[in-house]
């Protein structure tokens, strides 16, 4: 399934020509269809703009982002999306708030549910309606929601900031799962350091705000990737102390 994404020059700015903010500045990035790709930077540096832009859900702005070679113009079934909060519909079933953008004339459509169901583990559950669910399995249903219409591409914004580190770890799991599964391009934004480094085939560091690409760390570390071994702290570290050099270092930072 291809899923190649080329930005280039590109530049976003808030506000008119007499008060312009910037906030994304000279962004040039090639992200490789099969790529888990982890978009790193402090929190309003811009990185969920470039989010919303790659998605088109955001037009406003100066250069090109292409998908396959095609310019992004608006949102579309190739671009599945997950946000931090689930955005269930809380009338809805699980099965229903999976299936809601799969029309209803799609042959096997209620398969492709259970399949989807069944990739995100939650046999089960396919009655429950978000106010039953755990913030876990919520966004599960939402990332199973994501690939109903098996897009080229997923996004993920912060999808796991407001859920407890063990349910985090999981859910991490979860996708990585999903990932090798379906063969997907996949671009995660995150401001956690370990996160990025434990997903990422390459982690896409941002400066503050006007967001610039600072570097580009390729991952070099076999998966599964042991959180705790000495390559692992080592990539934290490099990432850490060499390209947050803006930020004054805590000393109590456990990596």
């Amino acid at each position: 399934m291809p899923g190649k994404l080329e930005i280039r020059d590109l530049n976003k700015y808030f506000g008119d020509k007499n008060q312009r903010l910037g906030v994304l500045n000279d962004i040039n990035l090639t992200i490789n269809e099969g790529e888990f790709v982890s978009i790193l930077g402090r929190s309003g540096c811009g990185k969920s703009t470039l989010l919303r832009i790659i998605a088109g859900l955001e037009t406003n702005y100066e250069g090109s982002v292409l998908l396959d070679g095609q310019q992004v113009k608006k949102p579309s079934l190739d671009k599945g999306i997950v946000f931090q909060d689930h955005r269930l519909f809380p009338w809805l079933t699980v099965e229903q708030n999976i299936g809601y953008g799969v029309p209803d004339k799609q042959k096997n459509k209620n398969e492709l549910v259970q399949d989807l169901i069944k990739l995100v583990g939650l046999r089960g559950f396919e009655k429950s309606l978000p106010n039953q669910l755990s913030g876990g399995m919520a966004q599960r249903t939402a990332i199973a929601r994501a690939l109903a219409n098996k897009p080229k591409i997923l996004l993920l914004d912060e999808p796991f900031g407001a859920l407890d580190a063990m349910t985090r770890i999981n859910m991490q799991e979860e996708i990585l799962k999903i990932w090798k599964q379906e063969k997907i391009t996949i671009i995660l934004v995150t401001h956690d350091i370990e996160e990025a480094v434990y997903l990422g085939d390459q982690v896409v560091v941002l400066s503050s705000r006007p967001g610039k690409i600072k570097e580009i760390c390729k991952v070099d570390i076999s998966r599964p990737r042991d959180r705790v071994s000495d390559q692992f702290v080592k990539e934290k570290r490099k990432i850490y102390y060499e390209f947050f050099d803006e930020v004054e270092v805590p000393f109590t930072y456990a990596i």
